[in-house]
C-alpha cells in the first residue's frame, strides 16, 4: 500500500514546467533564454536497488540413511497432512549429516523430483558430501552452510562501541499478522495485539508477545538470546523456538492449547507454561 510522501514502485520523474509564469511587467514577454528553462527536467538521481537482510523459517528434512522406498514417503506424507501450513510454505532444505554415503545421483534426482511433486519448496541442502553436492546443483538446489537446530553459543568477543551505543528498538503491532506476513524486531521485543494467522511468522531479538491468538510461527533470540521468552493468549502455534531450539505442533501437548502460555528455554531445553 502505497503512503503519502513516499515514492514507491517505479520511480517518475517530476515535471518541474506545470506552473505558468507570470507576465513580466504586463509586457506579455518571455525571454527565451526563460522559456528554455522551464522545459528543461532537473536530473533525478534513483537508486536502483537496495540490498536488505531477511529472516526466514527454513525446515530441514533429515535423512537418516534408510532406503526411500514407499515406506519412507508413505511416513512424508502422513508429516505432510499433521502439519500442512509449516511444510506446505516454508522453505525445505535436506539434511545429509546421516546420509553421505547413503545416496546416489538417481536416488537424489528421484528424492528431489518426489518432493516437488508434493509441492514442498525444496531449496538447499547442508552436510552432503561432494559427489552429492553437484548432482544437487544439477537440480538447482544450494549449498547451505548454517542451519543448526541448537542454541547459538555466546558470544565471548568484545562487542564494539557503536554496538553498545545502540538503544533497544522494541516494535508494537496493533493488526492482526496474516498468512505469509513475517514481521521482525530485530534488537528488541516483538509485541502483536491482534491474531497471528497460520502461516504468519514472527521474529524477534528479544521477547515475543502475543495479545491474541497465535497460529504462526514464533521465533524469539534470533542472535542467541536464550533469556528470551514467548508469551500468547491462545496457543496453537505451529513452530515456537528460541535461540534456536524450536517445537513443532505436533509435538506441543494438548494442554497446552487454546490457552494462555509461556514458552522459555530450561537447561538446553524448550519447556512450556500454561500461564
Amino acid at each position: 500500500m502505497s503512503r503519502k510522501g513516499k515514492n514507491h514502485g517505479r520511480p517518475r520523474i517530476a515535471d518541474m514546467t506545470t506552473g505558468r509564469m507570470a507576465e513580466q511587467e504586463n509586457s506579455g514577454h518571455v525571454p527565451k533564454e526563460r522559456t528554455q528553462a522551464r522545459r528543461e527536467v532537473a536530473p533525478v538521481s534513483v537508486k536502483p536497488f537496495q540490498v536488505r537482510g531477511r529472516f526466514l523459517t527454513a525446515i530441514a528434512l533429515r535423512m537418516e540413511g534408510g532406503p526411500l522406498d514407499e515406506a519412507f514417503y508413505t511416513a512424508l506424507d502422513e508429516q505432510i497432512e499433521k502439519s500442512p501450513h509449516l511444510l506446505g510454505e516454508a522453505p525445505l532444505m535436506l539434511d545429509f549429516a546421516q546420509a553421505q554415503d547413503s545416496y546416489g545421483a538417481d536416488e537424489i534426482r528421484d528424492l528431489v523430483a518426489r518432493l516437488r511433486a508434493r509441492k514442498l519448496r525444496v531449496f538447499g541442502a547442508e552436510h552432503a558430501a561432494q559427489v552429492q553436492l553437484e548432482t544437487l546443483a544439477e537440480l538447482g538446489l544450494i549449498e547451505v552452510q548454517v542451519g543448526r537446530d541448537a542454541p547459538l553459543p555466546k558470544s565471548r568477543g568484545k562487542t564494539s562501541r557503536a554496538d553498545r551505543l545502540l538503544p533497544p528498538d522494541n516494535k508494537v503491532l496493533t493488526r492482526p499478522v496474516r498468512s505469509g506476513q513475517v514481521v521482525v524486531a530485530d534488537r528488541g521485543d516483538l509485541t502483536v495485539i491482534g491474531p497471528v494467522s497460520s502461516g504468519a511468522e514472527l521474529a524477534a531479538a528479544g521477547s515475543i508477545h502475543v495479545y491474541g491468538p497465535l497460529r504462526g510461527r514464533a521465533i524469539a533470540g534470533v542472535h542467541g538470546d536464550e533469556t528470551a521468552r514467548i508469551f500468547c493468549h491462545s496457543q496453537n502455534a505451529e513452530l515456537l523456538a528460541i535461540a534456536g531450539l524450536y517445537r513443532t505442533s505436533e509435538s506441543i501437548e494438548d494442554k497446552f492449547r487454546n490457552r494462555s502460555v509461556q514458552v522459555y528455554l530450561d537447561k538446553d531445553k524448550l519447556c512450556m507454561e500454561a500461564l
